[in-house]
C-alpha cells in the first residue's frame, strides 16, 4: 500500500510540474506575438514607407519621422484583443478548436506582416496577432479552472517573460543583420510551440474528473452561502445595475492603472521613435527596438517582485509615471539629455513603474475586496488597463505628428 501511495504522489507531482511548465510557455507563446508587433513597429512602417527617393514621410515634417505613427500599431495590437475579451465568454467553450484558431491566427499573422508590401496589409496582420492573443488569454485562464491554482501564476509569470524574449530575440536579429522579414519568419517556430506544449506537455484532464463535485465541496459551497447571508459585504453582484453601482468604489484601483497605462504608452508608442542619438553606436530604428526591450526588462523584474516588496500607495506610482510623460516629452521636442544611457535608464524606471503598478494593484484587490466581488474587480479592473493602452494609441498619433513638425534641435545642453 505504501508503495502504490508513494508512486501515486510521485505521479502527481510529475503531473503537476507538466501543467505549471505547459502553462508558463504557453502564457509565453500566446503574448510573443503581441510583444514582437510592438518592437518590430518602427521597422515595418518604415519598411514599408520606403519610396523611389527613401522614405515617405508627410511633407510638413521638419525631423527624420515616419508618415505613420507607432502608435497605430499599437491600436492594431490591442482594440482586437479587447473585443474578443468582451464578446468570448459569451461564446461555447471548445477548447481544441479555440486553440486551433490561436495557432492558426498566430501563424498568418507573422506571415501577412512578413510579406507585406503595403502599409494597411502589415497592419491587418497585426490585427490578426491580436486577435490571437486575446483568445489564447481569455481561453487558457478561463481553462485553469481545470488545474491546480498555481497554473495561474506560471501562466502570468510566461506573460511577463514574453515581454522580455520577444522584444529581445527580435532586437538581436535585427542587430545581428537580418531583415525585418526573416526575423518574423523565425519567429514562427512560436505558434508551432504553442500547439506542441498544449497537445502534448499539458495533461488535459478527463470530463468526469472535472464536473464531479464532491460531497465535501458542496458542504462547504452551502457554507459559504451561509457565511454570505450573514454578511452583507460578501454578498455576490447580481444584475447590471448593482455591478454598475459597485464600479466607484473601485475607482483606486482602476483610476491609477488607467493612468499608469495611458502614460506608460504614450511614452512608448508616442516618444520612442522620436528620441533619436545621432552619433550612437545603435541607428534610429536599433535605438527604438533597445528601448522597448528595456522597457520589458522593467516590467518583467516589477512583476515578479510582489513577494519581496510591496507597493500600497497606488496613485504615487500614477503621479511618477506621470513625470514620466513631461520628462520624455521634453526629450522628444528639445532632445536635451547628452547621453543615451539617461534615456535608457529613465526607459526602465519607466517600465518599472508599470509592472509595479499592475502587480501591486492586482495583488490589493485580491487583499482588500470581498472574494464574492473579487471576480468582477479584477475583471473590470482589468478592462481598464486595456482602455488605458488603447486610449494612449489615439493620443500617441497626432503627437507624434505635432512634434515632427518641429525643426530638428541640436543634442544636448
Amino acid at each position: 500500500m505504501s508503495e502504490t501511495a508513494s508512486y501515486t504522489s510521485n505521479s502527481s507531482k510529475k503531473g503537476l510540474w507538466r501543467d505549471l511548465s505547459a502553462y508558463w510557455i504557453l502564457g509565453l507563446c500566446n503574448n510573443f506575438g503581441y510583444v514582437v508587433m510592438l518592437t518590430a513597429a518602427h521597422d515595418i512602417i518604415h519598411d514599408l514607407s520606403e519610396g523611389e527617393n527613401g522614405p515617405q514621410t508627410d511633407p510638413d515634417f521638419k525631423r527624420e519621422c515616419n508618415k505613420l505613427s507607432t502608435g497605430a500599431i499599437l491600436l492594431a495590437d490591442i482594440v482586437p484583443a479587447l473585443c474578443v475579451k468582451l464578446f468570448a465568454p459569451f461564446l461555447p467553450f471548445f477548447i481544441y478548436i479555440r486553440m486551433t484558431f490561436v495557432v492558426l491566427l498566430s501563424i498568418v499573422s507573422l506571415l501577412l506582416v512578413a510579406y507585406a508590401k503595403v502599409v494597411w496589409i502589415a497592419l491587418f496582420g497585426v490585427i490578426l496577432t491580436s486577435l490571437s492573443a486575446g483568445l489564447g488569454e481569455v481561453t487558457l485562464l478561463s481553462y485553469t479552472s481545470r488545474f491546480n491554482k498555481n497554473t495561474v501564476s506560471t501562466w502570468s509569470s510566461g506573460t511577463g517573460g514574453a515581454g522580455v524574449f520577444a522584444s529581445l530575440s527580435y532586437s538581436t536579429m535585427r542587430q545581428a543583420g537580418l531583415s525585418t522579414k526573416t526575423s518574423l519568419l523565425i519567429m514562427l517556430c512560436v505558434p508551432v510551440v504553442q500547439s506542441l506544449v498544449f497537445i502534448f506537455l499539458l495533461k488535459h484532464p478527463s470530463s468526469d474528473k472535472n464536473y464531479t463535485i464532491s460531497l465535501e465541496k458542496i458542504k462547504n459551497l452551502n457554507q459559504s452561502t451561509e457565511d454570505i447571508t450573514e454578511n452583507d459585504a460578501n454578498k455576490p453582484l447580481i444584475g447590471f445595475s448593482e455591478k454598475l453601482r459597485y464600479i466607484p468604489s473601485l475607482f483606486k484601483y482602476i483610476i491609477p492603472l488607467f493612468l499608469v497605462n495611458i502614460f506608460e504608452y504614450v511614452i512608448n508608442q508616442g516618444f520612442f521613435e522620436l528620441i533619436y542619438f545621432e552619433n550612437s553606436f545603435l541607428d534610429h530604428k536599433a535605438q527604438y527596438r533597445w528601448y522597448q526591450v528595456t522597457h520589458n526588462v522593467g516590467i518583467f523584474i516589477a512583476r515578479s517582485s510582489v513577494n519581496l516588496f510591496r507597493v500600497r500607495w497606488l496613485w504615487l506610482m500614477a503621479i511618477f509615471q506621470g513625470i514620466d510623460v513631461l520628462l520624455f516629452s521634453l526629450e522628444a521636442v528639445f532632445w536635451l539629455s547628452p547621453s543615451i544611457w539617461i534615456v535608457f535608464a529613465l526607459t526602465f524606471w519607466e517600465g518599472l513603474l508599470g509592472g509595479c503598478a499592475y502587480v501591486n494593484t492586482f495583488y490589493r484587490i485580491s487583499e482588500e475586496v470581498p472574494a464574492a466581488k473579487r471576480i468582477f474587480a479584477i475583471s473590470i479592473t482589468a478592462f481598464s488597463k486595456t482602455a488605458g493602452i488603447a486610449s494612449a494609441g489615439w493620443i500617441a498619433m497626432p503627437t507624434h505628428n505635432a512634434i515632427c513638425k518641429i525643426p530638428t534641435p541640436n543634442r544636448g545642453f
